[in-house]
Parts: structure tokens; sequence; C-alpha cells
């Protein structure tokens, strides 16, 4: 196949940014119409080995796996078998919150859109910690106040005693505060096992990835036959200098498999989202493929959720169907834009890799774009001093998120320090924010109550209460 000039572009700019971040393999994929027209592997899936990755390699997919839960839920209620707008408690009866009340509200609909009231919980590493126990990547996340002397998560029934023992404030009524839940998405595996009467591995495997011949799509890759999937890679600081070290050990969670456990190969997962870009398959009616690619939740300026599944407006007339997922030895992203034709798939075998970078040089490579045009442009916003006062203090969340908000008042300008990083904010909105990092806008949000008191932080898609003014 002849090599179109944005190919070219697009493969220096990609290897400049994998090479400058140390990211040790990756596969980048694009079909148009359903065929594939791009497909470039980058640098080792086994780095030590130096054996290059390809279409068929199986990366980790991360939280991707959350849209999959959600192709089960919709499958169910194409059955009769549930309604996303039945109560959680209906099929969950152990599940609870600090609000009696409010528990009996929150929906399976909610569930899926992130929106139960529940703010980012310390659970997902007790989830894991089986796998995460002889594991030296995870020797220091395990000191972490927020994690240490944890018990582990086994089931589901346990996942929901450790919710229903937080000592939580909720962010508000169900369906009003997007904030991502990893639990919700585990309690979803949950609902699917107990009306289905199937493991949620064996539901996905018999209901969406046969069907689809995802055959290198598996939660475990001892299913594979053959050694051609990524090894994991992880990130540390030695010296001041980024290390990036072999950390092989994939780790594990019975109860969250939901939220973010799935495996798969670039090719499948071209496969997979042809579902969003065609609106129906023998999986899906379309019906159901609509109601899971509408914008049920609002995440910011730019961003909706829907069921698994973020939305945001990328060009004129043209809607990016999105989804992220990231773990110790992964990052991942999975794109369609069904108005163009087009579903992509970026998978990498190390943690925080430059994915939203990568992504945004794809994009507007296929657009015809300057590589790193953003997503959106936002106009500056005046702030009087004495309101941005109100926004400094540090906010941190269950799941070791912490971030402190400063403000120079000579300068005028409110900080953010996330670790030790320091970058300025600058003001787009009413209590609305972005931090600029490796060239790429990200949105922040201050969350006030009804006296309009300063009570959370929005970060990306979290929400972090406040701690401390």
């Amino acid at each position: 196949m002849k090599t179109k000039a944005w190919e070219q572009t697009f493969e220096t700019f990609a290897q400049e940014l994998l090479d400058e971040l140390k990211v040790p393999g990756a596969v980048v994929a694009v079909a148009k119409d359903g065929e594939l027209i791009y497909e470039k592997g980058f640098g080792y899936r086994d780095r030590e080995a130096q054996l290059p990755p390809d279409l068929d390699t199986v990366f980790g997919i991360g939280s991707i796996t959350k849209s999959f839960t959600c192709v089960a839920i919709m499958q169910l209620q194409e059955e009769g078998k549930l309604s996303v707008h039945d109560p959680v408690v209906t099929y969950l009866p152990e599940f609870r919150t600090p609000d009696e009340e409010h528990t009996r509200k929150v929906t399976i609909h909610h569930f899926m859109t992130h929106t139960p009231g529940l703010p980012p919980l310390s659970s997902l590493i007790p989830a894991m910690l089986r796998s995460m126990q002889d594991d030296p990547a995870a020797e220091e996340l395990l000191k972490h106040p927020e994690f240490a002397g944890k018990e582990p998560i086994d089931t589901f029934e346990q996942l929901m005693a450790y919710i229903g023992d937080q000592p939580i404030e909720l962010l508000g009524p169900p369906g009003t505060e997007f904030s991502y839940s990893n639990d919700a998405f585990g309690l979803l595996g949950a609902i699917i096992e107990r009306v289905s009467g199937k493991s949620y591995e064996d539901y996905v495997k018999d209901h969406i990835l046969q069907p689809l011949g995802m055959e290198r799509s598996v939660f475990f890759v001892e299913e594979l036959h053959d050694d051609n999937h990524s090894v994991l890679y992880s990130t540390r600081e030695k010296d001041g200098v980024k290390e990036v070290y072999r950390a092989p050990i994939w780790w594990d969670s019975p109860s969250m498999r939901a939220a973010g456990f799935l495996k798969a190969s670039a090719r499948d997962m071209l496969r997979y989202a042809e579902l969003y870009r065609t609106g129906g398959t023998k999986l899906l009616t379309p019906e159901s493929v609509t109601q899971m690619v509408s914008p049920h939740a609002k995440v910011d300026a730019l961003r909706s959720y829907g069921y698994g599944l973020g939305m945001l407006s990328f060009a004129e007339g043209v809607t990016l169907i999105q989804h992220t997922g990231g773990l110790k030895g992964i990052t991942a992203h999975m794109l369609i834009l069904p108005e163009a034709g087009l579903t992509g798939i970026l998978l990498t075998n190390v943690d925080d890799a430059p994915i939203t970078e990568l992504t945004l040089g794809l994009l507007n490579s296929l657009f015809d774009r300057p590589l790193k045009t953003p997503f959106a442009t936002f106009a500056d916003y005046e702030v009087p001093l004495a309101r941005m006062k109100s926004y400094a203090g540090a906010f941190k969340s269950g799941e070791g998120d912490e971030v402190t908000i400063q403000l120079d008042e000579e300068a005028g300008q409110l900080h953010i320090q996330m670790g030790k990083e320091t970058l300025p904010l600058r003001s787009i909105g009413e209590d609305a924010f972005l931090f600029t990092r490796r060239e790429i806008d990200t949105l922040v949000r201050f969350v006030r109550n009804q006296d309009g008191e300063i009570k959370r932080f929005a970060l990306g898609s979290r929400q972090l209460p406040k701690v401390e003014s």
C-alpha cells in the first residue's frame, strides 16, 4: 500500500513522542467504513527480546472494558430481563450508601453514567490486592496511607459491604453529579451475573466476543494459545530521571473485572468499534446503540458521557465517541467518528503513556489539520481577585489523587500543584479552568454547595473533595 503523506507526518510525530517518553511499544490502527486503512506497530511488545507488536498482539484495554459491560446490560434489557431505569437494589439488595432514600433512587442508568452520587473511593486497590501483593511494582503504592493495611475485596458482596462502610459525603442526588466510578461498574458485573445466571466473564465471552469473532480478546492472557501479547512496563523516578522498567505481572480484580480488565488485539477492537460506527449489529438494536452513545451526563464544557462511552464534538458535524483505559502497563484509547466513517484504536504497554497526544496527532492527521490543533479553544474569562482567593485549598480523593490550588496574589494567577508538578490555571468560565501539560489542555472546575462554598474540585473525570483551605 502506498504511504500517504499524512502517515509519514504522523509516524514521525508519534515516534518522537514515544521515544521522548520512553514508551516501549504501541500499536495504532484505523479503519474507514469498516476497512483497515492504516496499521503501525511502534517499538516492542517485549523490549528485552526485541519482539515487535502487530495487529494481533494482545494488550490490556483497561476501562474500555466498561463499554462491553454496558453492551451486556443493553442486551439483557432487550431480552426484557431488566431495565436501565430499574433501581440497583432490585438486583443488589446489599448495595447501600449513607442515605437510605438515596440508595433506593440509584438506578442501573446512574451506574452506567457515573452519576450515582458516589465520590472516588479507595476500593480499587483492595480489589486488586491479591494480584498486587507479589508484584514489586506495587510496593510503593501499597504503602500509601489510603491503602496500607486494607483487606482484599474478592467478591461483589465484599465490595458492596466496603462501599456501605465508607464515611463518605454523597455528591448530590442520583443523576445530578458526574464522577467516574469504578465501583459502580464493578457492580454492573454483579447485576449481569445475577440476571443472566452466568459469570460476568462467560457472559461477555458468549454474548459479545464470540459473536463478533474477537478470538484474541480475553480476561487472562493464559487463555491465549501463543505468546503474542504485550509485556507490561511501568515507570519510576531514579536520581531525578524517568525510568521505564519491566513489570510483567498483570493486575486483576474479580470484583471489578467489569470496570477494566479485558485484554484485546487491535484487530479485534476495530471489529468491536464497528458496533458504534454502524449503529447496530446482531449484538444490539439501533435503538440500544443510540442509547449508549447519547450524552446522558455532562462531564465538562467539552465532554459528555453515555453508557460506558464518552463523546465530544470534534469537527463540524463530526462527533468523537471514545474511551480511554489505563492501569499498570496499560494505556489505551478507542475512537469512533460515525459521520466520518472512521474507527481507531491505540494500544500501549506502559502506564501513563501520552495517549491523548497520540490520539490528537492521529485525528488531526486524518482530518488534514496541523498536528497540534487542540480539541477545542476557549476564550479567557475574567475572575476578580476576591473570587480567586476562594479557590485556594487542598483537594483529595479516596483513590489517592491529591491536588493543591495556590494563588499568587501579586501576579493574580492560580496554580495547580500535582505531586512535583505545578502548572498555571487559565480561567475559561464560571468556576471553570484549564491547565496545559505536554501541549494538551485539561479542563477542570470547582464545585460549590447550595451556600456557594467550594466543596470539590473536578479534575478530568473525578470530583476530589476539599480537605483544607
